[in-house]
C-alpha cells in the first residue's frame, strides 16, 4: 500500500497535477473566473446566502472561496456551524439559503431558521435526489431503536446522538430517551459534563461504532491519569470517578462512516513504516488503530484527535508558530479523513503565508500534507525544488504544489480508493448555479429541491420539527454555560413522559 500526498511548498511552486480528484484541487488553485462572476451575480441580485460543508468537492470549495471575497454571505464549516451560519445569514438579509451537503444538514438548517423565526427564508439542498449519509442511515434502523428501547428501561440514561443524523431521528430517539446531539469536538466534554452533573447516570451514545469505541478508550486511558491530569480535562472527575463510569458508558456498535472507515489496519501500518515522525491528525471518527497512534502523537505533541475544525486549527497553529519563528522548516502533517478538508487547508496555509511575507527575511518553510488512501490508488510524490520567501519569481507562480500520481494514470476517485464521500460530491457547481437562477420559484420548479420541513408528528402527538430541535438547542446551551440545561436533567431523572414543564 502507498500514500497519496497534496504537497505544499512555502508559497512559490509550479503545479504537477494527476488523477479526478488532483485536477479538481487544481481548479480550486485557478477557479474559472467566468463562473465567479455568473455565481455572485445570482446570489447579489437574489441575496442568497451559501453555507457548504467542509468536504464539498473542491472545484466547489475554489468557486466559492473566490466568490466569499464579493459576497460575504459564503460559508464553509461542519455540520454544526452550518445552521449557526444560515440564520446570520438570515439575520443579514438573505432570502434564501443554498445548503451544500448531505439531507440531515439543509433539514437542521430549515428547523433552525424556523426557530429563529426566519420561516420564511427559502432553503435548498442541491440535488434532486435523496443525499444520504451512512451514519444517519445507521440511526433511523430498527436496530437502534432496540439499542434505545434498552436505555430506557436503564434509568437514568441519557441519549447523547451525533450531530450528523436526520432531524426525524433526533425526535423519534429523543422520545424514547432523553436527547442531547453533540459533535466530534464536543462529545467528550458532553458525556463527562452529564456523568458529574446526574448521579447514577447511564450514557448511550451512537451512532458512530468508531468513535463510541475511540471515547471508551479515551476513558479508559484517562482512569489510569493522576488526578491532576484529569481534572485539566474536566475539572469535576479523577480517577474514582473515572473508572465508575466505565461500565455505565455504552456505544451502538453496527454504525460507520464509510469514509472514515477506510483509515483501517493498512493505512496505520504505512504511517508507522515512513511517517512516523511527521504531525498525525484523525477525525473521531476513524477506526481505533488510527485514532490509538493519532493519540499517541498527541501526547508528545504531534497529534490532533478531533472534528474537522479541530484538524485545520491544528495545522494552522504548527504553521503560524513557524511561521514566527521565522526559521528553515519542513512541516509534514497526515490528514485523517475526508479527502475534502484538502481545499481547506489549502486555503488556510496560503492565507498564513501571504499574511507573514512581508515579514519573512529568507526562511525557507515547507508544508506538506500526507493523504493516506486504500490500495486501490497508489502514487508517489516528487518535487522539484522549491523558492524562499523574498523570491523575485514572478506572481503567476504563486501557485500551491499537488503533485500525487497513480500507478493507473486515473488517481484517487469517488468511486474507491481515497477517503472521498460520494454524497457530499453530489452537490455539484453546476446544481448550485441552477437553483440560484431559477430562484424565486415562483413556479415551484424546484420543489425536489427545497429542504424538508417536517409537518408529521411524532407517537407522542408532536410536531417532528420541534421535538428534534431540542436536543440540538440542549447543546447549544451546554455549549453556552459548560452545563446541561436544567430542562434535559429533570427528563432524564423524570422521563420525557412525565417531565415536569
Amino acid at each position: 500500500m502507498e500514500v497519496k500526498c497534496l504537497v505544499i511548498y512555502c508559497k512559490f511552486a509550479f503545479l504537477f497535477p494527476h488523477g479526478v480528484i488532483v485536477k479538481l484541487q487544481a481548479m480550486f488553485l485557478s477557479p474559472d473566473n467566468s463562473k465567479i462572476v455568473e455565481l455572485v451575480n445570482a446570489l447579489v441580485e437574489k441575496k442568497i446566502g451559501i453555507v457548504a460543508h467542509f468536504y464539498m468537492d473542491p472545484e466547489v470549495q475554489g468557486i466559492l472561496t473566490a466568490a466569499k471575497r464579493q459576497w460575504p454571505h459564503i460559508h464553509i464549516s461542519d455540520s454544526l456551524v452550518m445552521a449557526d451560519s444560515a440564520v446570520q445569514m438570515a439575520e443579514a438579509g438573505c432570502e434564501y439559503i443554498a445548503v451544500l451537503g448531505v439531507d440531515f444538514m439543509s433539514e437542521n438548517v430549515r428547523a433552525i431558521l424556523d426557530q429563529a423565526g426566519f420561516n420564511k427564508v427559502g432553503v435548498y439542498r442541491m440535488s434532486s435526489e435523496q443525499i444520504g449519509c451512512s451514519l444517519a442511515d445507521a440511526a433511523s434502523s430498527s436496530a437502534y431503536t432496540h439499542f434505545l428501547k434498552t436505555a430506557s428501561r436503564s434509568p437514568p440514561s441519557l441519549h447523547v446522538i451525533y450531530i450528523n443524523t436526520s432531524l426525524e431521528t433526533k425526535a423519534h430517539t429523543h422520545e424514547l430517551v432523553p436527547t442531547i446531539t453533540c459533535t466530534s469536538s464536543n462529545v467528550v466534554a458532553t458525556i463527562l459534563q452529564a456523568f458529574a452533573q446526574i448521579p447514577d447516570l447511564n450514557v448511550w451514545y451512537g451512532p458512530d461504532s468508531y468513535m463510541g469505541a475511540n471515547i471508551a478508550d479515551l476513558f479508559q486511558r484517562m482512569a489510569i491519569m493522576s488526578d491532576e491530569e484529569i481534572a485539566e480535562i474536566h475539572p469535576d472527575h479523577n480517577r474514582k470517578t473515572i473508572s465508575s463510569l466505565l461500565p455505565r458508558l455504552h456505544y451502538y456498535q453496527n454504525g460507520n462512516c464509510i469514509v472514515h472507515d477506510m483509515f483501517g489496519h493498512e493505512v496505520v501500518e504505512k504511517i508507522k513504516a515512513e511517517y512516523c515522525d511527521a504531525f498525525l491528525t484523525a477525525h473521531f471518527e476513524v477506526p481505533g488503530e488510527m485514532f490509538s497512534l493519532s493519540m499517541e502523537a498527541k501526547t508528545r505533541g504531534m497529534g490532533v484527535v478531533g472534528s474537522t475544525q479541530n484538524i485545520l486549527d491544528f495545522i494552522k497553529n504548527h504553521l503560524k508558530q513557524a511561521l514566527d519563528r521565522n526559521v528553515d522548516n519542513h512541516l509534514q502533517f497526515v490528514l485523517g479523513t475526508e479527502s475534502g478538508m484538502i481545499t481547506s487547508i489549502v486555503a488556510a496555509v496560503r492565507e498564513l503565508f501571504d499574511a507573514y511575507e512581508s515579514r519573512q527575511e529568507g526562511s525557507n518553510i515547507e508544508v506538506e500534507i500526507v493523504f493516506p488512501v486504500s490500495s486501490d490508488a497508489v502514487s508517489k510524490t516528487s518535487v522539484n525544488g522549491s523558492h524562499r520567501f523574498g523570491s523575485s519569481v514572478a506572481d503567476e507562480l504563486d501557485k500551491l504544489t499537488i503533485v500525487p500520481g497513480v500507478n493507473s494514470g486515473e488517481g484517487c476517485s469517488i468511486h474507491g480508493g481515497c477517503a472521498s464521500c460520494p454524497y457530499m460530491k453530489m452537490n455539484s457547481l453546476a446544481a448550485l448555479l441552477n437553483v440560484c437562477q431559477q430562484l424565486p420559484d415562483e413556479d415551484n420548479r424546484l420543489s425536489v429541491y427545497k429542504a424538508n420541513r417536517f409537518n408529521a408528528k411524532t407517537a407522542l402527538g408532536k410536531l417532528v420539527a420541534e421535538v428534534g430541535c431540542e436536543p440540538i438547542l440542549h447543546m447549544r446551551h451546554f455549549q453556552a454555560t459548560k452545563k446541561l440545561p436544567d430542562k434535559l436533567v429533570r427528563q432524564v431523572m423524570h422521563g420525557n413522559r412525565g417531565e415536569p414543564s
